[in-house]
């Protein structure tokens, strides 16, 4: 990992890409951000993602095949690759490419309304029939498991009883907004450990 410069990130997305825009928005904001998204994929033509890329000057491919994601995320010399509402399964190929080095924002508190089938408004349709009093989201890195990987942060939201899955959705989202660049910036400051399924994070001493 670069030390003195920023860390090159590779961003894939499949849906509006609002995620996508606040880590753009962090590193043009944030001197101290010390990353810089320079690459941008989607598995869907029309994602707006992309579109976001496009306004930004970031190089962006939409990509269907994994082993040409693979290889594109190589010739870029990425850093990090960050998982921005991509919704499909990363091949084990990329996770052995990238050990801890891929972050996943998911909408709920995981364990809770995680893993295989638990996506997008899916979510947030199960916590409101489930009747939780909080949700949130979650940042992690992604392991050969579904949602498994070592937690970096949380964030949590109090559901109100007059909320709708829809409005769980856009509340959770603004949440996600701020920790997946927090989550960024504290990797490219090195300030995150994995020690065995947890995330230990270094404090500035």
């Amino acid at each position: 990992m670069k030390l003195n410069s920023n860390i090159k990130v590779a961003v894939l997305v499949s849906g509006s890409g609002s995620n996508l825009q606040a880590i753009i928005d962090a590193s043009k904001n944030d001197r101290d951000f010390g990353a810089e998204v320079v690459l941008v994929i989607s598995n869907r033509e029309k994602a707006y993602g992309l579109k976001r890329a496009e306004l930004e000057n970031i190089d962006h491919f939409c990509i269907k095949d994994n082993e040409e994601v693979l290889k594109k995320l190589k010739e870029y010399e990425v850093d990090l690759v960050v998982l921005a509402g991509y919704l499909k399964i990363i091949p084990e190929s990329i996770i052995d490419e990238f050990p801890n080095r891929i972050i996943n924002i998911h909408p709920s508190l995981i364990p809770s309304f995680c893993g295989m089938g638990y996506y997008g408004i899916k979510v947030h349709e199960a916590a409101i029939e489930r009747g939780v009093k909080v949700s949130g989201c979650t940042t992690h890195f992604v392991n050969k498991m579904a949602d498994a990987g070592p937690i970096i942060l949380q964030k949590v939201v109090d559901v109100d009883f007059s909320y709708d899955a829809d409005r769980l959705q856009q509340e959770i989202l603004k949440e996600e907004h701020k920790i997946l660049p927090e989550s960024i910036k504290l990797f490219a400051h090195g300030k995150l450990e994995v020690v065995g399924n947890r995330v230990k994070i270094r404090s500035n001493n």
